[in-house]
């Protein structure tokens, strides 16, 4: 072979060897950004009357589907504080006096319940489920105003004052009394579930129970988890429009809103959200209100909350945790929607 078919020989060699070089460079690229942006598992399925959704993010190798778990969970879950059946802890105890715990479910939305209940002044009580009930918007079919009379002889099976636990058991103070943990437990079930994923070494997932959220880490891209929070206006119509878009670092959300729930006797409107102490529906310009807490319990909880008590009293009661924050949408007083957003979530939200 002469000098230059020599020459021409070691060039295409090394031009196949850089080549090959290039290519497997490439390949351990994104080889490498699979392993930072992880492998997405999501599963959904039904829950409480409504649904939940849940997204987690593992390394490849390691995807594990733990939607079967997940769901026995769930049905455990409601064994113990679903009203909508006759057997579980929470009805046996709505039927007769007291109930003892066989679930590790009750005594910690117990416990949550009487915290936020004396925070709040009473604000937060879920043994306002005869009233709701009352008003038409709970078991009772009928939506018609009650009643004065009626009003304050169910008043009197209001409050959670008359209700006494331990870690073992449930007891009424004062026969007749109700309980409705509608406003709390899907939050608490998201939080159930974050630490069963945990449990399994899942540190980034993104949890929806029945509309309440709780994400941790970020996604398959490296992003903190994005919720949207919906348009109180668009939604009451039955559209599916955005108010604002928030991304979730280490936090849970939960919403709270009197446009869905409600209807109008004599001109005036009737929401589903009622004052325990007064035995009322509330009356004020807030629509929603978006809570965000380190847990999806709490978020849950104040929620509700802050719909009770409105948007004033809430903004008191946000300087005094500062672990909370809000983001309100009322009824201005020129038609046009209103927010506000309070300082702690302001670098993670973008009003639409």
């Amino acid at each position: 072979m002469s000098k230059n078919g020599i020459k021409n020989a070691i060039y295409s060699l090394l031009l196949i060897v850089a080549i090959f070089a290039v290519y497997k460079f490439r390949e351990s690229k994104k080889t490498d950004e699979v392993i930072q942006k992880g492998i997405l598992t999501s599963f959904s399925g039904p829950t409480m009357g409504s649904t939940y959704a849940i997204k987690y993010v593992t390394s490849p190798g390691k995807a594990v589907k733990y939607q079967t778990a997940v769901d026995s969970i769930l049905e455990a879950f409601n064994q113990s504080l679903s009203t909508y059946r006759p057997d579980s802890e929470i009805s046996q105890f709505n039927k007769g006096h007291a109930v003892a715990f066989k679930l590790p479910y009750f005594y910690p939305v117990l416990k949550k319940t009487q915290e936020v209940y004396k925070v709040s002044g009473g604000a937060f009580d879920p043994t306002v489920g005869p009233l709701v009930n009352a008003w038409g918007f709970g078991t009772g079919k009928e939506r018609k105003a009650p009643t004065q009379a009626r009003i304050d002889s169910l008043l009197q099976y209001v409050g959670f004052d008359s209700i006494s636990f331990d870690e073992q058991s449930v007891r009424k103070v004062k026969e007749g009394m109700y309980l409705d943990f509608n406003a709390i437990a899907p939050g608490y079930a998201a939080d159930v579930l974050g630490n069963f994923l945990e449990s399994k070494g899942i540190t980034n997932y993104m949890i929806e129970v029945g509309g309440e959220v709780l994400c941790k880490g970020k996604n398959a891209e490296d992003k903190y988890w994005t919720i949207g929070i919906n348009n109180p206006e668009y939604e009451q119509k039955g559209g599916d429009v955005l108010q604002a878009i928030v991304q979730l670092n280490n936090r849970a959300l939960a919403t709270s809103g009197n446009y869905r729930n409600y209807y109008e006797q004599d001109g005036k409107k009737y929401a589903h959200t009622i004052n325990p102490k007064t035995g009322y529906p509330v009356q004020h310009s807030l629509l929603s209100v978006t809570v965000f807490a380190k847990d999806c319990i709490s978020a849950d909880a104040y929620a509700t909350v802050f719909m009770v008590i409105g948007q004033e009293k809430a903004l008191e009661l946000l300087k005094t945790h500062k672990d909370l924050d809000a983001f309100f949408v009322t009824a201005g007083t020129n038609g046009k929607l209103q927010t506000y957003t309070s300082e702690g979530i302001k670098p993670y939200i973008e009003n639409i």
